[in-house]
C-alpha cells in the first residue's frame, strides 16, 4: 500500500523563519504597530490573514491588513534568490522517494513565494505534489491543508506521516489524523511540538534523515 510522507516547508525544510520575523516585524513596524520579534516569531506558520489577526487582535482596521500581507510579501521578496535550504532538506526527500513515499508539500506558501522555497530545496523530482494557500479555504492549524496534500497523494491518514516545525502543524496534522513528527530548526521548543501533537521530535532533516530506520517514516 502507497505511503505519504507530508512535509510544511518553511523552518522545516527551508530555513526561514527569522526572515519572516523580520519581514513582518518591518511591516508592522510601517504600518505604526510595535509587535514584539518573539511575539511574531510564535504565530510564523500561520497564513498572513490569520497572523496578522492572532497578532493583532479584533479590534484592529481590519481595512488594513491587506496592506501589511502586502507589505510582508514585499520585503520576504527581497530573499527569493538566497532562501537557504535546511542541512539535507533535499536529500531526505530523495532518500523518502526512493523508499516508496509519496512525498508531498503542505505550505502556506504560494506562488513566487513556493517556487522560490521549492529550488532552495533541489528535489522537484522527489515531490508527488504540492498543497499550497492557493489551494485551501483554511489555512493551519486547520487540518484542510494536510486533508488536501492526502487527496493529492490518494493515500489515507492511517498510512501518512506530517513532519513540521511549529505548534500550528502539529495541531493541523493531529486534527487530520496522521501521525505528527516535529523539527526543532524552526526555532519552537521541544515541549510545545509535543503538546501541540507531535510523537516524536529531531533536530532539523539531516537528524531525520540519519534517524530514519527509527523514525515513523522508516
Amino acid at each position: 500500500m502507497e505511503r505519504a510522507a507530508v512535509f510544511d516547508v518553511d523552518g522545516t525544510l527551508v530555513d526561514t523563519n527569522h526572515l519572516h520575523v523580520t519581514a513582518w516585524w518591518e511591516a508592522f513596524r510601517q504600518a505604526g504597530h510595535r509587535v514584539p520579534m518573539h511575539a511574531v516569531h510564535r504565530a510564523v506558520g500561520l497564513s498572513s490573514s490569520d497572523l496578522v489577526a492572532h497578532l493583532l487582535g479584533e479590534d484592529r482596521d481590519k481595512d488594513r491588513d491587506g496592506e501589511l500581507s502586502a507589505a510582508h510579501k514585499a520585503l520576504y521578496g527581497q530573499y527569493f534568490d538566497r532562501l537557504p535550504a535546511l542541512p539535507d532538506a533535499g536529500r531526505l526527500l530523495g532518500r523518502l522517494h526512493r523508499d516508496g513515499w509519496k512525498v508531498v508539500l503542505a505550505t502556506s506558501a504560494g506562488g513566487a513565494e513556493l517556487s522560490a522555497l521549492r529550488r532552495a530545496i533541489d528535489a522537484d523530482e522527489a515531490i508527488t505534489a504540492t498543497a499550497s494557500a492557493d489551494d485551501v479555504d483554511e489555512g493551519k492549524p486547520a487540518a484542510e491543508p494536510v486533508e488536501h496534500a492526502l487527496e493529492l497523494a490518494g493515500v489515507p491518514a492511517e498510512r501518512a506521516v506530517f513532519v513540521g516545525d511549529t505548534v500550528w502543524d502539529m495541531r493541523a496534522g493531529s486534527r487530520a489524523g496522521v501521525r505528527c513528527v516535529g523539527v526543532l530548526c524552526g526555532g519552537i521548543p521541544r515541549a510545545d511540538l509535543e503538546e501541540a501533537g507531535a510523537d516524536v521530535v529531531y533536530d532539523d532533516p539531516a537528524h531525520l534523515l540519519a534517524s530514519l530506520p527509527d523514525s515513523p517514516l522508516a
